[in-house]
């Protein structure tokens, strides 16, 4: 059976110390989010997802869901946890006031996000498909569906999906053959078959909200002629009560690797009531809303998972006792000394803490940055951060949910034999983390999105939002007598690696795309890198500041903050050397080997 604790403190020294939160008081949302608020807000969360929802983590995954004649079931314990969930306001905690939500920073719903993946990533995905569905119905949907769907979906009362993969299409959309034909009163018919819909069918809330892509008939073939649909399982009626069963059942349930707990659905829609949302054939930009947030989403899970992880190994390693320590015993009162003294565990164990830690920081300044998107009064400053999280998204998704699944497969070594046996839970935490890099667009998708898509959109307009902030940081404090030469020069280092990488990328993929096409896995990682790069060289300033006020009663913790980045300097940073050299090493061999051969 494995254990979780929120990782309160180093939560609150990224929220308190390194994005310093309370500088913006002034703004929309943090202006009913003091530091007393926040803390609240952040106990109570870790209570819930401690005592009711983790402890349904293996459970979960061994019942599975359930299917028969045509109804859904979620294991045992999962109805009452949901209902405890919504009745704890959990469900609004980011939405509108102005739909019966809380209104808290965005920040604070990433947050929430790593915690519950931690806790229970299976569960966590039925109110985390509703946040998405929240978004694209408040972004694009006419006021009359707001009306009807919003207050519902802000506090969880019904859940939402997304519905866009069919059985002969997946990344490519523009094949989709699910159509919609126009009613007398406005609405529409939608009639089609969609795969892997994610918590499309349960038992946990009585209604589900499904956005569903389908072709309008008479509108062109391909991505453009797509359109969105608010499909619900039952109707609403005009008091707000649900009426009729629409036409979308649940054909089956996929039985899956991992995630077991959340129900992965074949959806059958039969002349289904469909709303359209937004305009006709714009489909795609209305669902790209849900599919931005929701690949957020997937990248908290990828270091939600990893968190979990780590802190079962660190249990495991500190007691189990095998042999003695390369220097000799170091603990002479025990049968052996316990595994955590070998160097190789501490590789294992320092890689873990110096992704996860790194990876917070980072998720929640681009947390910080969503807040401003959605509120900040500076048109200016939206349109920066805009470019900013268009940019970072594919790489929060993909780089997140790689090193996510790295770190649970450390974890699960660390247990050695007992890390491939079930009832340690390392093996499940494995199996649902590595799911995170499929669904949502594959991380290759995310990789060609980063290299094809955002760095030369608009010349170069979006990677200056993160080029331009490195280059001063490094101009700077490259000279710092405490930080410079420790964390300033690697990443000056590692980020001119970058450059060229992406100098490379520019003048190659521009005459060949294949070459930028073969190049993106790996600069991609290169990118995330010098991401984190960047934010351990800022997290040390951070650290360094407090200590040289005295550090207090945290002493140890920012001590062992610098620690922790200069093992990510030293150990992890410098694999951007060969990073870059595989970015340029073309795509010659790669492609070289014709289809028949293989």
């Amino acid at each position: 059976m494995t254990s979780y604790r929120a990782p309160l403190k180093d939560i609150r020294f990224v929220l308190d110390d390194y994005l310093a939160i309370d500088r913006y008081a002034n703004l929309p949302r943090f202006a009913d989010a003091p530091a007393e608020v926040t803390d609240a807000i952040l106990e109570e969360g870790a209570k819930l997802l401690e005592k009711a929802i983790h402890p349904l983590n293996a459970s979960g995954d061994v019942e599975g869901c359930t299917f028969a004649n045509g109804v859904v079931t979620t294991p045992a314990g999962f109805r009452e946890a949901y209902n405890e969930y919504i009745e704890g306001g959990w469900g609004g905690l980011t939405a509108d006031a102005e739909w019966g939500g809380q209104g808290m920073p965005r920040v604070l719903g990433l947050v929430f996000a790593e915690m519950m993946s931690s806790a229970n990533m299976a569960f966590g995905m039925y109110p985390g498909l509703t946040h998405g569905a929240y978004d694209a119905i408040e972004a694009h949907a006419s006021d009359e569906l707001k009306r009807i769907y919003l207050p519902k979906l802000a506090t969880g009362a019904w859940t939402g999906t997304m519905n866009l993969t069919e059985p002969h299409c997946g990344t490519d959309l523009g094949l989709l053959k699910t159509r919609a034909e126009p009613a007398a009163d406005g609405s529409y018919r939608i009639t089609g078959t969609k795969i892997f819909i994610s918590a499309g069918e349960h038992d946990l809330a009585p209604n589900i909200v499904h956005l569903v892509l389908a072709r309008i008939a008479g509108a062109p073939e391909g991505i453009r002629g797509i359109s969105l649909f608010i499909v619900p399982k039952f109707l609403v009626q005009p008091d707000g009560s649900l009426g009729a069963r629409n036409g979308v059942a649940c054909g089956s349930i996929e039985e899956k690797m991992g995630i077991h707990a959340n129900a992965t659905c074949v959806m059958n829609y039969d002349n289904a009531v469909g709303y359209l949302v937004g305009e006709p054939e714009k489909g795609m930009r209305a669902m790209f809303t849900m599919m931005n947030a929701a690949r957020l989403g997937v990248g908290m899970q990828g270091l939600g998972v990893a968190e979990v992880a780590y802190q079962n190994a660190v249990i495991y390693t500190r007691e189990r006792l095998q042999g003695r320590g390369l220097k000799g015993t170091e603990f002479p009162d025990k049968p052996a000394d316990p595994i955590i003294v070998h160097p190789d565990v501490r590789r294992m164990l320092m890689t873990m803490r110096a992704f996860i830690e790194g990876a917070r920081a980072f998720a929640l300044d681009a947390g910080i940055k969503a807040d401003f998107a959605h509120s900040h009064p500076d048109p200016a400053v939206r349109r920066e951060v805009e470019d900013y999280l268009a940019l970072v998204t594919p790489v929060i998704k993909s780089y997140f949910t790689e090193k996510g699944y790295e770190v649970a497969t450390l974890a699960q070594q660390c247990f050695g034999g007992h890390g491939y046996i079930r009832e340690t839970g390392m093996e499940q935490f494995v199996r649902d983390a590595r799911i995170a890099m499929i669904y949502e667009g594959t991380n290759g998708i995310q990789a060609l999105d980063l290299v094809g898509r955002k760095l030369g959109s608009h010349m170069g307009q979006l990677l200056r939002t993160f080029f331009h902030p490195i280059d001063r940081f490094i101009a700077e404090r490259g000279t710092d007598p405490k930080i410079g030469k420790p964390f300033v020069q690697p990443l000056a280092r590692a980020f001119a690696k970058l450059q060229q990488a992406t100098a490379w990328i520019a003048e190659q993929g521009l005459r060949d795309p294949e070459e930028a096409g073969a190049a993106a896995d790996d600069y991609l990682e290169l990118f995330g890198l010098v991401a984190l790069g960047y934010t351990w060289a800022r997290m040390a300033e951070t650290a360094s500041a407090k200590l040289a006020d005295g550090g207090g009663e945290d002493k140890a913790f920012y001590e062992n903050k610098l620690i922790t980045a200069r093992f990510f300097m030293e150990r992890m940073l410098p694999d951007t050397n060969a990073l870059a050299l595989r970015v340029q090493a073309g795509k010659a061999a790669m492609m070289a080997l014709p289809a028949e051969a293989f």
